[in-house]
């Protein structure tokens, strides 16, 4: 399949000679800060419609961005390109889809505006001021996701239905009237790429189909969509506007990026701008070396090689070599923010230069502080070094270095088994997990002749299994809001290591119930299921962020609700059983799926005639 996509690609994009000339300005704004903004634009040897391509605007979705960057380098026969590959690059170093705010709900944001304030409240409104400019230069704009599941017309299951994103060209309206009369059909330009595309794509089930998110109705199941770009595009600029989206449950990284330039380069097809010469390279990232100063003096570091440094040493990277040219990141652990390229830090302890190319690790350099090791890698004696700690989460067991951060789940079961050290024995070294406190502890005195030293053994944490909901306390972690606690190994008075436990919040994505005589249906956190009295409903799969839903319950106004799994791993309850012995005669019911005492979300059952098609899981929504 892939040397059919390949042809397709080199035939759209490779069917003109390579321009030398090619007009290509670049601007960058927010320079040298964690959301430093790329903006790069192409234009045509003659005159033409202007694209843009947005990727990135969530950070969690690599496809999107990765394929928007791979237009940076074309050259234009006719045309004009306006590309951000990553227009959130925070949240692209992090992985997550959001930071303070997701990027793509706070465009045309009226409620700032009628209070008359700054709109740049935080970094992610400031990006979205240059993307409103840069919109406004456009004829049309393609917004690039990734959606989880399949988007299909028909319900077909939990993963293909018509709430999934996956795999559509998403507009906010079939055919939108401007405001001079004349009509955008944006679902005839939708289908005709699908058309150009499908064609090419042997996995069926891939296929691209139109999705219209129907943004300007009263009863639209995606009101959340009023406060995007591509709706932003429509409604303000009166452009033709697409969200692209291939599928999360596609798990070849690359089939996805060649799915999103498939996509782009029949948009370009159908709007005339034609491409001269482009470049189309996903080589892994992999970093070659550092030019780094130290005292203002330059080094060249190879990659994974370690630097001898002074305690107090004034060290700046200033210069990377990698496969790539874009998307690259330097973080230097402990020190500075997520973005420390071309900034001076004054060394204090032993650190390491982490290279990233977007999300991808492609590199490091380690940074060893000779005359003082008190961050924890080894004692000023110079002899005690820490190895690893070796853990046990939800009994499967890991090793963790100096600085590693292991991450967990609220609720998940924690033994912090032992440490493994270099000149001394375990025995001799002290594991304390900062806000677990064990009843009857009791100092130890541990007697060494090895040293001459008595090393006083307090609050050891190790061989107990912990429940991270319950067991820690919150006052005790870094920051005190309860998201990272502290794994202090130390040796007498001396600490030769930290490791970090993160914790997140358990949430529930969705339930998939079945109905009697309605199917399955999909509810998320808040929606309303509507049952008929004396029916029997049943819970056949709950999606958590839990490894294996251990410890999920589920209570029905606050009691406990009996279930079983079966062979299959899926819930049955039968809630038809809490209607019947309702003596209140209860119109709706409150379904809480929890573990640990924390609720993971909320469904709210109301019982009458009426049944309603719910509003989905909000995960992969564009």
């Amino acid at each position: 399949m892939k040397n059919k996509l390949s042809l397709f690609i080199v035939l759209v994009l490779v069917c003109l000679p390579v321009s030398l000339f090619a007009d290509t300005t670049h601007q960058v704004f927010f320079n040298n800060t964690d959301y430093e903004l790329h903006v790069y634009k192409i234009k045509g040897e003659q005159q033409g419609k202007t694209m843009m391509i947005i990727g990135g605007i969530q950070g969690d979705e690599p496809g999107g961005y990765l394929a928007a960057d791979l237009y940076v380098d074309i050259g234009l026969k006719r045309g004009n390109l306006i590309v951000v590959p990553r227009a959130n690059f925070l949240s692209i170093i992090k992985n997550q889809r959001a930071i303070n705010s997701d990027m793509n709900r706070r465009f045309n944001n009226e409620q700032l505006a009628a209070a008359n304030t700054d709109k740049a409240i935080n970094y992610e409104d400031k990006i979205v001021d240059i993307l409103e400019g840069l919109i406004n230069e456009s004829d049309f704009l393609l917004n690039l996701h990734e959606g989880s599941g399949f988007y299909s017309n028909d319900w077909l299951n939990s993963l293909v239905n018509p709430m999934r994103f996956g795999q559509s060209i998403i507009a906010d309206a079939d055919v939108y009237k401007k405001t001079d009369g004349s009509l955008l059909t944006l679902g005839e330009i939708a289908n005709k790429v699908a058309e150009k595309v499908n064609p090419y794509i042997t996995n069926k089930n891939h296929h691209f189909k139109f999705n219209n998110h129907n943004t300007f109705d009263k009863y639209t199941m995606f009101p959340e969509q009023r406060k995007s770009a591509t709706f932003y595009a429509l409604s303000r600029h009166e452009i033709p506007a697409f969200g692209v989206e291939t599928s999360k449950e596609i798990k070849d990284l690359e089939l996805k990026v060649v799915y999103q330039t498939m996509v782009i380069n029949a948009f370009m097809d159908v709007y005339g701008i034609l491409p001269s010469s482009p470049k189309v390279s996903l080589e892994p990232p992999v970093l070659n070396y550092l030019a780094i100063k130290i005292n203002g003096m330059p080094h060249i570091v190879q990659n994974g090689e370690t630097v001898a440094i002074e305690k107090g040493d004034v060290v700046k990277v200033f210069n990377i070599d990698a496969v790539y040219k874009r998307g690259l990141n330097v973080d230097i652990e402990g020190y500075g923010t997520y973005s420390d390229f071309d900034k001076e830090f004054v060394i204090e302890k032993s650190s390491k230069v982490i290279v990233k190319k977007d999300v991808f690790k492609c590199g490091q350099v380690f940074l060893e502080v000779k005359s003082a090791y008190d961050d924890g890698s080894v004692a000023s004696s110079g002899k005690v070094s820490f190895k690893y700690l070796i853990v046990e989460l939800n009994g499967v067991r890991q090793v963790l270095k100096a600085g590693e951060r292991l991450e967990a789940v609220k609720g998940d079961s924690l033994k912090l088994v032992d440490v493994v050290t270099d000149w001394v024995v375990s025995d001799m070294v002290t594991v304390n997990l900062k806000g677990f406190l064990q009843v009857g502890q009791q100092d130890v005195q541990i007697k060494k002749k090895a040293l001459g030293n008595i090393v006083k053994k307090t609050q050891d944490s190790r061989g107990v299994i912990i429940n991270t909901a319950k067991d820690l306390e919150k006052r005790y972690s870094e920051g005190t809001n309860g998201s990272t606690y502290k794994v202090e190994v130390r040796y007498g008075n001396k600490k030769i290591a930290n490791v970090f436990i993160a914790l997140v919040e358990p949430k529930m994505d969705y339930l998939v119930v079945k109905q009697k005589g309605n199917g399955k249906k999909w509810y998320s956190d808040g929606d309303v299921m509507f049952v008929k009295p004396n029916e029997v409903i049943e819970i056949v799969d709950v999606k958590t962020n839990v490894v294996g839903n251990k410890g999920i319950s589920f209570a029905i106004n606050g009691k406990r609700a009996a279930y079983k799994v079966d062979k299959q791993n899926k819930f049955v309850l039968n809630m038809s059983e809490f209607i019947n012995k309702d003596a209140n005669n209860t119109k709706e019911y409150m379904l809480d799926i929890s573990r640990e005492g924390v609720s993971l979300g909320k469904t709210v059952i109301r019982v009458g005639e009426a049944l309603a098609f719910n509003s989905s899981s909000k995960e992969g929504r564009n």
